[in-house]
This record gives C-alpha cells, sequence and structure tokens, in this order.
C-alpha cells in the first residue's frame, strides 16, 4: 500500500457522518446520511457500511488504499469490546457489536471510540491541539462532552467511561439535576439545554424585565443563541445567564487543570457560536480559580475541525491502530 487512506465514521442521533483522511489528516471526503436508529440496530450497522462506502465513493479513492477504519458512536459502550450498550440516543439499540460488524463487512482492521474521545483525538491530530503534549476538550451542545488526550493516548477509562466531563459534580449544596438522572453535574448547568431552562426560571422570577420575554411570547421557545445575542446586545438577564455559564466552565476547566495539568483546554461544540466574548469569560474566571502556574500557562481556545472533528477523529483512531500493526 502506497499511500495509506482512513475512512472515520461519527454515529449520531440524527444523522451519520463519514469521511476519507489522508495520513496528515487531510480531509478528502465527508458524507452524511441519516440515522433513522428508530428502524433497529441491524438497519443501523448497514446504514453505516452505507456511509463508509459512500464516503469512499466520494473521495474517489480504491479500496487497496484503505488501510483502517476508525467508527465513534455516543451512549455507554464497552470499548475494548466494540459494543454499543445502550445508547439513549440510539434507541431501541441494544449491545450493538459495531466493531466486529465493520470489520468483516470490509475486512479491515477497525477500531472503535466513543464520539466525545474521538472529537478530541481529531483536535488534538490536526486540529487546534495540533502539537501540543496533553489536551483536555469540552464539547457544549444539547449536553456536555468531552475527551482527554495525553501523548497520543485517549484516556478511555477502566470501565469506558473515562472523561465523562459533562458528569463532573461542580454543585452539590443545592443541586440541579442533570439530564443523565445524577445531580450537580456540569451539564445540568452549562450545556445548551441548561443555558435555555435557567434562563426561563430567570424570566420566571422577573417577568417583563428582559428582550428574551418578548421572544419567547413571539416564538414559544428560546434558544441558547437567542441567549448569547441578546447578552451581546445589552440585556441584562441575558448577560447575567452567560456569566454565569462561563463561570461553571471555567470550573469544569479549572477541575482538570487541578487534576492532569494539561497543555491546552479546548472548548468545541455548537455554544462557541457565542464568539470571543464567550470564551475570554471563560479565560477571565480561570484566572480567579486556578492555581498561578497553571493559569499562567494552560492554552484555552476553541476547537477548530467543527462537525468534522468525530470523523477525523474516527479515522485517527484507525490510523493509530493500523500504524501500531505495522510497526
Amino acid at each position: 500500500m502506497s499511500v495509506p487512506r482512513f475512512v472515520g465514521l461519527d454515529v449520531g442521533g440524527t444523522t451519520m457522518k463519514a469521511g476519507v483522511v489522508d495520513d496528515t489528516g487531510q480531509v478528502l471526503s465527508s458524507v452524511s446520511l441519516p440515522t433513522e436508529a428508530h428502524l433497529g440496530q441491524e438497519f443501523g450497522l448497514r446504514r453505516m457500511a452505507e456511509t463508509i462506502r459512500e464516503a469512499v465513493k466520494a473521495a474517489g479513492e480504491s479500496w487497496a488504499n484503505i488501510a483502517a477504519i476508525g467508527v465513534a458512536t455516543p451512549g455507554t459502550m464497552d470499548i475494548p469490546a466494540g459494543i454499543i450498550l445502550d445508547p439513549p440516543n440510539l434507541k431501541p439499540w441494544r449491545n450493538v457489536p459495531v466493531r466486529q460488524y465493520i470489520a468483516e463487512t470490509f475486512r479491515l482492521p477497525t477500531a472503535f471510540q466513543n464520539d466525545a474521545n474521538a472529537a478530541a483525538f481529531g483536535e488534538y491530530w490536526c486540529g487546534a491541539g495540533k502539537g501540543v503534549h496533553s489536551m483536555v476538550l469540552f464539547t457544549l451542545g444539547t449536553g456536555v462532552g468531552g475527551g482527554i488526550i495525553i501523548g497520543d493516548q485517549v484516556i478511555e477509562g477502566e470501565h469506558s467511561h473515562g472523561a465523562e466531563l459533562g458528569h463532573m459534580k461542580i454543585e452539590m449544596t443545592q443541586p440541579r439535576q442533570c439530564g443523565c438522572g445524577r445531580w450537580g453535574c456540569l451539564e445540568a448547568y452549562a450545556s445548551a439545554t441548561a443555558v435555555v431552562r435557567r434562563t426561563h426560571e430567570a424570566l420566571h422570577r422577573a417577568p417583563g424585565t428582559s428582550s428574551l420575554q418578548r421572544v419567547l411570547d413571539e416564538r414559544g421557545e428560546l434558544t441558547a443563541r437567542d441567549v448569547f445575542d441578546a447578552a451581546e446586545a445589552g440585556d441584562a438577564l441575558a448577560d447575567r445567564i452567560v456569566e454565569e455559564t462561563t463561570f461553571y466552565l471555567a470550573v469544569g476547566a479549572v477541575n482538570m487543570m487541578h487534576t492532569i495539568d494539561p497543555n491546552m483546554i479546548v472548548f468545541g461544540g455548537g455554544m462557541i457560536a457565542a464568539g470571543e466574548t464567550f470564551l475570554h469569560r471563560i479565560r477571565k474566571h480561570i484566572q480567579e480559580l486556578a492555581f498561578p502556574v497553571p493559569a499562567a500557562h494552560t492554552q484555552v481556545c476553541f476547537a477548530r475541525l467543527g462537525s468534522e472533528a468525530g470523523f477525523i477523529g474516527a479515522a485517527a483512531c484507525g490510523r493509530q491502530l493500523y500504524r501500531r500493526s505495522q510497526s
């Protein structure tokens, strides 16, 4: 094989995204197909294979050049066994042998990884973390995900539940309940869902005091983007919600800084559309909360790969598996 290529597949609750990536991380193709999880896991496995085939076709690559495949999925999983256990966003799937199916279908080395871990590895390999030794990624969306990379090693944990950063406890005096059913999780305070919920609560306590009340009355709903836009426009209630959110994220970041002391903390996901002011506020709170040395030396930045981070990172896991087999 003169020019090895790697396929990455990122399985989401709504769509599957796959791409072919070369040995330097350059994306040669990117395709998406609907997941349609409700059609069952056998259909889901076939859809994974279909998405992979479409990615290779779109890249114009010969299968002879594909050296390995990486697959990233959400939900609870057994990473060493390559199995999705009971994924909340992929119901009714249960105990799905993803790695075995893909490896046998394509007869290629196949890596299996948690989706947030894969996104972190993508950013580490050729995104915001390129060139650093250690990096922590927080993904900010409907929930809060995370990944930890130290020296080319994804920190999976002994039970495949390492780096569940959204579920670190940040408040246990009067804790909020998280979507996971537990209490006091970072996700319950700083996800897009939590931003909207906290805004609703604030409007209920002080009706008519914010421009967001008009948005809510007209549309019947709010989004996190509405809150960030209102804050930028000078709305006091929205500004307070954003300020609190950046404080909570700084608490999460500082917990990781005081635990593993990484080179870099990266924030990704849909909420980073809030822009540089949002990042500046997180940095300010980190400076206030962290030990002086890591506060001075830890880089804090936004992710760079966007929605492609997952499949790029999955491909990187496949690449790593292939390179180990060659050594």
